[in-house]
């Protein structure tokens, strides 16, 4: 049992420290992770009587064949911190158990090498993108009031032109007209596929079982959005910044908004990041999917796409286009070209 114990631990904090290194770029926590495993190796030797290749009989274990259908999904890194931070912390659990048996010496050691783990495992997981959110090429925001033809028909347009996200952008909707639009923006997106974001609203989000909620920096806090929707939902934040980056996938984002790329109407008084700005940001946080947002629009998409976004969120160059669906078709060709004509300079 014993040499079980100390197996489990130590291959959960092996996953869970390559997580720090190789994911996250975290120095610290990977060091603090090395640290918990050599400790536990140090206890290993101190345990009276153990040896641990003398103990094992894989061949005989009657647990090896016992698996659960859980044991084999992992939908993103997040599930994988998880499982492997339940996996070490339950591991130390059997062993101070068994400690007060065979060795009571370092029983307490034990517990609280438990405890750091748990804030330790906590961190990793923290750390990661949650529930992994597609990475969208071409988010539609849908706004009433700059439609030039009616916004139903316009949503319609922007899914037949290859738009793979809507976003329902209503600041003056009161709650129970602002649900049944985003029912029956749904009811246009979802049969092909397309996913509805409701901005700001978290609640309508949950009623109307849209596929995410954004929040800007003035919104609802990210933290609270994610204890409303849990895991059924996107959820999606506005950042500026690495710091703010990091702080909303510490506190549940799944996907972040970069921006504003360039002026933009719909929030004329915000400075600017500009391409090169946002390209940075990009290369530093490539584990979460995101959406370069902000005056983006037929003649500078190429600029934003060859900074190195992988999705763009457009709002008045569809929705005030005569024909949204042709607008929508052209700005997914100027992805297609640009993506192309970088990979042929890589």
């Amino acid at each position: 049992m014993a040499d079980a114990a100390f197996n489990r631990a130590r291959e959960g904090l092996r996953v869970m420290e390559d997580l720090a290194r190789f994911i996250l770029d975290d120095q610290d926590l990977v060091s603090c992770l090395k640290q918990i495993r050599h400790d536990l190796s140090a206890l290993s030797r101190r345990w009276p009587g153990l040896s641990l290749v003398l103990s094992r009989d894989a061949a005989g274990d009657v647990g090896t064949s016992v698996t659960t259908q859980g044991e084999a999904e992992r939908s993103c890194l997040r599930d994988v911190a998880a499982a492997a931070g339940r996996r070490s912390t339950e591991a130390l659990r059997s062993l101070e158990e068994l400690a007060k048996v065979d060795a009571p010496g370092i029983s307490p050691a034990i517990e609280q090498m438990r405890y750091r783990l748990y804030d330790l495992a906590g961190l990793v997981e923290k750390r990661l993108p949650f529930n992994g959110s597609p990475q969208w090429r071409l988010c539609v925001l849908i706004t009433e009031s700059i439609c030039l033809q009616d916004w139903r028909e316009v949503a319609r347009a922007a899914v037949a032109g290859g738009a793979d996200c809507l976003q329902l952008r209503e600041k003056n909707l009161g709650t129970r007209e602002l649900a049944e639009r985003s029912r029956e923006l749904i009811s246009i997106a979802r049969p092909h596929g397309v996913d509805v974001i409701i901005n700001d609203r978290a609640d309508v989000a949950v009623a109307t079982n849209a596929d995410g909620v954004h929040v800007g920096s003035d919104d609802l806090p990210v933290e609270d959005v994610r204890s409303i929707v849990g895991d059924r939902a996107h959820v999606g934040a506005t950042v500026r910044t690495a710091e703010d980056i990091r702080r909303a996938i510490d506190c549940g984002a799944s996907y972040v908004g970069l921006g504003p790329m360039f002026a933009t109407g719909t929030k004329p008084d915000l400075e600017t990041a500009g391409p090169s700005a946002i390209g940075n940001l990009i290369r530093q946080h490539d584990i979460i999917p995101h959406l370069a947002i902000g005056g983006i629009k037929p003649t500078n998409i190429a600029e934003a796409i060859s900074s190195g976004a992988r999705g763009v969120a457009v709002c008045h160059c569809v929705c005030t286009s005569s024909n949204p669906e042709k607008a929508t078709a052209d700005l997914l060709h100027s992805i297609d070209s640009q993506v192309s004509q970088v990979a042929g300079h890589a």
